[in-house]
């Protein structure tokens, strides 16, 4: 069916179905806006988003040196904060101002407590009044744990993780984002791994006090993303969208959001994997990202995450995107028949012969893993080198490891020890 619409003088033709806009004039609305005009988008954080919004870091440092902040710590990976050119700028706008600083340049995929613990010694050492984090979600995650602890010399990270105590209080974070996935830039989330004493918990805690103060999204410092993360990290964000809208506390603000993050992700993907240079690309993944992250704020977590945190506790060099993806077929044929005129809605941009019916749940999950193929993603668990001796292992972790609780919680459907292990067996 089609439909002729008049919009800004001229007519256009509307391809409807099922009476959805699946084409047309309104999803070009994109054109409309400069890439180049850095825009402040306002929320618990403000955060910068455009090319060349990593020169507001002068702006930034400037602006808490009058406020008599004039020691900062540094928190970030091994090398891509180089890589990517953001270490050029802060660098100068530290000197520029005469900030003194130190720079912890040790974080790891799934940063480990014991990382912050050494970061938070060295930012106690200088004195630090505020922390900075250049990278993905976990050095602004290790950043924002840090800038907890500074606080309270008296426990862990650990035990920060553990839940033994309840922060009120963190110095100010900088969060300077060189991926489009994990929303950390906009959000109180933080995610750090426990492997003392023969632990395996990744847990996430979420405090008002860990909202970044400034966020930087620039896509000019993601344009040496690898191939590989491009997918993950975008992926994480497809997932976030799809549990928020889902959980039992999802909003219209989080179904808004998330079909808006699909929408984007499916369109834009693609372009960023036939040419990583591609600016225009990198603009609207970031934005689909930093929208996930507002989008999950409000309406949680639930199932895929509540998973993933254990395989990538068992095996910490898993990238979190990867695990996710993996497990996110059965999941939706999980949850579907509770959910399915959200999920239809918010899915429809890469499974769009869906119509809301709780009967194609399974063609929902076949729809998902189509897709997840074509960018890419053929992996199973058993690939990663999982067995089906580990799951009772991997039940056991998602119902004991801080935090996850509360996701599990927050479910569509019951999050039973029967389900959980039925969503890890059929992602072998």
């Amino acid at each position: 069916m089609q439909m002729l619409l008049t919009y800004n003088g001229k007519k256009h033709i509307i391809k409807i179905h099922d009476n959805k806009i699946t084409k047309g004039v309104f999803t070009m609305w994109e054109k409309t806006m400069s890439i180049d005009e850095v825009r402040e988008i306002r929320g618990k954080t403000s955060t910068f988003l455009g090319v060349g919004a990593i020169e507001k870091i002068f702006d930034i440092i400037s602006e808490l040196k009058k406020k008599g902040i004039d020691r900062i710590a540094i928190v970030t990976g091994k090398s891509s904060y180089i890589k990517c050119g953001a270490w050029d700028y802060v660098e100068r706008a530290l000197k520029e101002n005469d900030i003194e600083f130190i720079l912890y340049n040790k974080i790891t995929p799934n940063p480990l407590s014991t990382h912050v613990d050494e970061a938070t010694k060295e930012a106690r050492e200088l004195g630090a009044k505020a922390v900075i984090g250049i990278g993905g979600g976990s050095p602004i995650d290790a950043a924002k744990s840090v800038a907890i602890m500074m606080l309270y010399p008296e426990y862990t990270t650990a035990d920060l993780y553990e839940y033994k105590f309840t922060p009120t209080e963190a110095l100010p974070v900088i969060a300077i984002n060189t991926t489009h996935g994990t929303g950390t830039e906009t959000d109180r989330f933080a995610v750090v791994s426990v492997l003392e004493d023969g632990k395996e918990y990744k847990p996430a805690i979420a405090y008002d006090v860990s909202y970044p103060v400034y966020s930087i999204d620039d896509p000019k410092l993601m344009t040496s993303l690898p191939r590989s993360q491009t997918i993950y990290t975008s992926v994480d964000a497809i997932n976030h969208v799809v549990e928020a809208c889902t959980t039992k506390i999802a909003s219209p603000y989080t179904v808004m959001l998330a079909k808006e993050t699909v929408r984007l992700i499916a369109k834009y993907l693609p372009v960023a994997l036939e040419n990583g240079e591609e600016l225009e690309a990198r603009y609207y993944l970031a934005y689909a990202s930093a929208i996930g992250g507002i989008c999950f704020d409000n309406g949680m977590l639930h199932l895929t995450h509540a998973l993933e945190h254990p395989l990538s506790a068992m095996k910490p060099d898993l990238a979190h995107g990867l695990g996710l993806a993996i497990l996110l077929p059965s999941i939706i044929k999980s949850i579907y028949p509770a959910k399915p005129e959200v999920l239809s809605h918010i899915l429809m941009p890469i499974v769009p012969h869906l119509k809301g019916q709780k009967e194609e749940a399974e063609s929902a999950a076949n729809g998902v893993k189509e897709w997840l193929v074509s960018i890419g993603i053929t992996e199973t668990l058993s690939d990663l080198g999982f067995e089906e001796n580990d799951i009772e292992r991997l039940v056991e972790l998602t119902f004991t490891t801080p935090s996850l609780d509360l996701l599990l919680n927050c479910s569509p459907v019951d999050a039973t020890k029967e389900l959980i292990a039925k969503i890890y067996r059929e992602s072998l």
